[in-house]
């Protein structure tokens, strides 16, 4: 088997998920922006407030199985956990920019990162590798974000986002928070609530990436859609939620074989709190499966968020 230098990463607005491997899609076999990070109310942005609107989110990301491009796991020793804390501040202001309430954030990401990777040959192990580390990732700017409200039960928002390279970053270790490259992301999301209260919500995004200078590497173009479908009972929202994530284009650098391409899916339990006067609440659990050139892990996280 052929090791490629492996670097995690990532991040983002009330939100990051890490990870690593080696000959895995992207740099490191993890996807540039985080996953699970969009349920319940996707498609509806904080209010406009004079101070605007704080959030913390916390995710436990864990995997011990690597997934080839066939979708079978490889023959190798490996676990990961990273539980990650990420810091979001959104301003809503009463401004319009295309018809829409215009607004911005920021997100800084901190990650607790615990990676094994071994890999044998005749039962003899050839490479061994151990990181453990507490570092910031790298920083989430969101200069644009747009709020609209087509009907009474409809709700679109739309984002662009772009990753900014802060977060530590060490090509040697197995994995590290920072990713070395910029990314630019255009989101678009919706909110459906039908007056007896199914809501429906879905966000799509992509992510763009420039090369780590580092490495010579460079991850091709990511899609992914997550999703929430439930029920409002009271000041609770019950259901399932999830995403869908794939690579549309090859990967480009040394190390990128035959493109490297990923794909991966999550189902699980949603749930969202709100009631007026408290902070909301977000809360999923959902396993992925059908994973192919990164790993297959669990993704948990609780988010809350309050405005001033």
């Amino acid at each position: 088997m052929t090791i490629k230098k492996v670097v995690p990463g990532v991040l983002i607005l009330f939100g990051v998920w890490g990870s690593s491997l080696p000959t895995n899609a992207t740099e490191g076999g993890a996807p540039t922006t985080v996953m699970g990070l969009y349920g319940f109310g996707a498609g509806i942005l904080p209010p406009a407030t004079e101070y605007g609107s704080v959030g913390v989110r916390y995710a436990d990301y864990t995997a011990n199985r690597l997934m080839d491009s066939h979708g079978n796991k490889e023959d190798l020793n490996f676990s990961l956990n990273v539980k990650a804390i990420t810091l979001a501040y959104i301003h809503m202001t009463n401004k319009t920019l295309l018809g829409g309430q215009y607004g911005f954030g920021i997100a800084a990401p901190f990650f607790d990162m615990d990676a094994k990777l071994e890999i044998f040959a005749d039962d003899f192990p050839v490479f061994q590798d151990h990181t453990k580390l507490f570092r910031s990732a790298d920083i989430l700017v969101q200069p644009l974000m747009l709020q609209w409200q087509p009907s009474k039960n409809l709700s679109v928002m739309g984002q662009f986002q772009v990753l900014v390279p802060t977060g530590d970053y060490d090509e040697g270790r197995l994995v590290t928070p920072g990713l070395n490259h910029w990314a630019f992301s255009p989101i678009v999301g919706a909110t459906y609530v039908t007056d007896s209260g199914f809501e429906i919500s879905s966000t799509s995004q992509l992510d763009v990436s420039t090369k780590n200078k580092a490495t010579g590497y460079r991850n091709g173009i990511e899609y992914r859609n997550e999703f929430a479908v439930g029920q409002n009972i009271g000041d609770w929202t019950l259901g399932v939620g999830g995403y869908y994530y794939d690579q549309l284009t090859d990967d480009r650098g040394p190390g990128s074989g035959d493109g490297n391409r990923a794909r991966v899916m999550a189902l699980g339990p949603a749930l969202k709190f709100f009631s007026p006067g408290l902070p909301p609440v977000w809360i999923h659990a959902y396993k992925e499966f059908d994973a192919r050139n990164r790993p297959e892990g669990y993704n948990l996280s609780i988010r809350v968020a309050a405005s001033f």
